[in-house]
């Protein structure tokens, strides 16, 4: 998608802090953290949200879990993190290309608010 942000920081034609990339993933760090590790998995075949996913694509979002718990791995975030997938404006989502928030490195309050 042309006017996609994460597609153009997959691209490399906006920067960003890769932590991880392979043939279907990229993660990088979030540029407005909100826990001291705070690393965004993004698809690399853009797929709107989790409300895209279908029975075709659904591959798409095992990949990029796959690569949360690498990513959690290689970030030392062996005490927990939290994996968030915001849908649609209402819960936040902000840049419409399916993403997980991984969020860690400290003890995370209980609410999500």
């Amino acid at each position: 998608m042309e006017d996609c942000l994460f597609c153009k920081i997959i691209s490399g034609e906006i920067p960003s802090t890769k932590v991880y990339e392979d043939a279907d993933t990229f993660a990088f760090r979030d540029i407005h953290p909100q826990a001291p590790a705070h690393i965004l998995v993004v698809p690399k075949k853009h797929v709107d949200s989790v409300a895209a996913l279908n029975e075709e694509n659904a591959d798409i979002a095992a990949k990029c879990l796959l690569t949360v718990a690498k990513v959690a791995k290689q970030e030392n975030l062996e005490n927990g993190y939290r994996v968030v997938s915001n849908c649609g404006p209402d819960a936040g989502q902000t840049v419409p290309h399916l993403h997980f928030h991984i969020l860690g490195g400290k003890r995370l309050k209980d609410s999500m608010d």
